[in-house]
C-alpha cells in the first residue's frame, strides 16, 4: 500500500496509543479503534472509503444497523450552513475511518472545554460505517414558497413532495425534513455515535425533526449478500438492484447530466417511508394465505409455482381452478418490473421495533429506503401497490420523505453540497 498506512498498521498504532495521526481531511483527529484488522477483503469491522465519485452508503453492501435522522434548518445564514456542511464532512471522513469526530477527540482536548467527540465509540472499530447526506425541498424554499438561502433556482424539479397515495396515514411530525443523514454500520453504537456527533456540531444551526433506528437490513445491495427477511418472516429484496450491476445502477440510481441542475450530477434521490406492520394480525393468518399475499413461499422464497428463490416468476401459470398461481393482488406481482414498465429501484430498508403503540401492540415494521435516479420511479410502483396490494390490509405508511443526495466528496478540499453552496 504505497503512500498510505495499511489498516493493520493503522489500528496497531491506535492500540499503541498513537495520537495526532495526519490523514487527508482530518488532520490531528485521534484514532479511536484498537482492533488489529488485517489487509485483504473488507470485513464487518473494516472502514469503508469515504471519498469518491458517489456517496458511500448507497451501493455499499448494506450493513446490519441504521440510524437515520431528518433535520430542520434553523439558521438563516447561508455561509453558516455551508460551514456546517464543511465541518460535518470533515467529521464524517474521520468517523468512517475509525477516528474521533474532532481534532481533540473525546479525551485529548483541554479539560476546561467540552470534548470534540462524545466518546461512546472509544475502542470500537469503524464497523463499515457510512454517512450519506440528502437535501430536502425545505433547503430551497420556505413553506410559503419563498427563496431560501438564494437557492430556489437550483432546486431540482424532481424534488417535490410525493403525491398522496390511497391508504396513507402520514404523520407530519415524522415526515419530511430540510436535511437528512443516513448512518449505516455493523455496530449500532457506531451508527448512533456518528449521528450524535453531527447533531452536537449542528447545535443552533439545525435541529432534529425526527429519527429512526433500524436493525436487520431488509435488502441486499450486493450479489455476495444473502437475502434477508423482514418482520413478516419473508425474504425481502430478492430482485433488488445490486452494486455489481453497474449499467443498471447507472441508468436507475445515479442522476445523469441533463436530468436536472448540474450540482446533482452523480448523486441520487432518496425516498423514505416508515411502514407500520400490523404483525399481531399477520401472525394469526394462515401460512397459505400469507404466501398468496406475498406471492412467494415463506421458506425458500421462491415465486409461487417455482422451486428456487431466484427463479423468475411466471405470471401466466394457472392452477387447477384456472386462477393464476401468483394472485393478481399479490405483492410480488404488483411490484415486479414487468407490471410497472420496467421500473426498478435500489432498496435499502431496515426492520424496526419502537416499543408499543399504547394499545397492547408492538410498534414495528419496515423503514423503507430507496435510491432512484428520479422519484417518479417510486411513485410508479407505489401507486400500483397502494391501489391493489392485498398486503395493505396488514400495513400502513405513516412517514414519508424525499431527498436529493449530492454526489460524493472527491477529496479533503471538497464537502457535501459544495457545488450547490459554493
Amino acid at each position: 500500500m504505497s503512500g498510505t498506512l495499511s489498516r493493520r498498521k493503522l489500528f496497531g498504532l491506535a492500540g499503541a496509543g498513537a495520537a495526532g495521526l495526519v490523514t487527508a481531511g482530518a488532520v490531528g483527529f485521534g484514532l479511536r479503534g484498537s482492533a488489529d484488522i488485517p489487509d485483504g477483503p473488507a470485513g464487518p469491522a473494516d472502514p469503508v472509503e469515504f471519498f469518491g465519485e458517489h456517496q458511500a452508503g448507497i451501493v455499499t453492501p448494506a450493513q446490519d444497523r441504521l440510524h437515520f435522522v431528518a433535520f430542520d434548518i434553523i439558521t438563516t445564514d447561508r455561509d453558516e450552513l455551508a460551514q456546517l456542511l464543511r465541518d460535518w464532512t470533515a467529521a464524517a471522513a474521520a468517523m468512517t475511518a475509525g477516528r474521533d469526530a474532532g481534532p481533540g477527540g473525546a479525551v485529548g482536548g483541554a479539560p476546561e472545554a467540552p470534548p470534540d467527540d462524545t466518546g461512546e465509540a472509544l475502542g470500537l472499530p469503524p464497523a463499515q460505517l457510512t454517512l450519506t447526506v440528502g437535501f430536502g425541498p425545505g433547503l430551497f424554499r420556505t413553506p410559503a414558497g419563498g427563496d431560501r438561502f438564494g437557492l430556489a433556482g437550483a432546486a431540482p424539479a424532481a424534488l417535490a413532495g410525493l403525491p398522496h397515495f390511497p391508504g396513507d396515514a402520514l404523520q407530519p411530525e415524522i415526515s419530511g425534513g430540510d436535511l437528512c443523514v443516513q448512518a449505516c454500520a455493523n455496530d449500532p453504537q457506531v451508527a448512533v455515535h456518528a449521528v450524535r456527533n453531527l447533531i452536537r456540531m449542528g447545535f443552533g444551526k439545525v435541529r432534529v425533526r425526527w429519527s429512526q433506528l433500524g436493525f436487520g437490513r431488509t435488502s441486499s445491495t450486493s450479489s455476495a449478500q444473502a437475502t434477508p427477511r423482514n418482520l413478516m418472516g419473508f425474504k425481502d429484496g430478492t430482485n433488488n438492484l445490486k452494486a455489481e450491476q453497474t449499467s443498471r445502477i447507472r441508468d436507475n440510481v445515479w442522476v445523469q447530466p441533463g436530468d436536472g441542475p448540474s450540482w446533482l450530477d452523480g448523486g441520487s434521490y432518496l425516498v423514505t417511508r416508515r411502514i407500520r406492520m400490523h404483525i399481531e394480525t399477520w401472525d394469526r393468518t394462515s401460512l397459505a394465505e400469507q404466501e398468496a399475499i406475498i406471492g412467494r413461499t415463506k421458506g425458500e422464497g421462491a415465486p409461487l409455482g417455482r422451486s428456487a428463490e431466484f427463479d423468475a416468476p411466471d405470471f401466466h401459470v394457472a392452477s387447477a381452478d384456472g386462477m393464476s398461481v401468483i394472485p393478481a393482488g399479490s405483492h410480488v406481482r404488483l411490484a415486479h418490473p414487468d407490471q410497472n414498465d420496467g421500473t426498478v429501484m435500489l432498496r435499502r430498508g431496515y426492520n424496526f421495533v419502537d416499543g408499543s403503540d399504547g394499545l397492547g401492540r408492538l410498534d414495528a415494521g419496515l423503514f423503507f429506503m430507496a435510491y432512484v435516479r428520479d422519484p417518479e420511479q417510486f411513485v410508479t410502483v407505489q401507486a400500483q401497490l397502494a391501489r391493489h396490494d392485498t398486503l395493505n390490509e396488514y400495513i400502513r405508511h405513516v412517514s414519508s420523505g424525499v431527498f436529493a443526495c449530492p454526489p460524493g466528496v472527491r477529496d479533503a478540499g471538497d464537502y457535501w453540497g459544495r457545488a450547490l453552496l459554493g
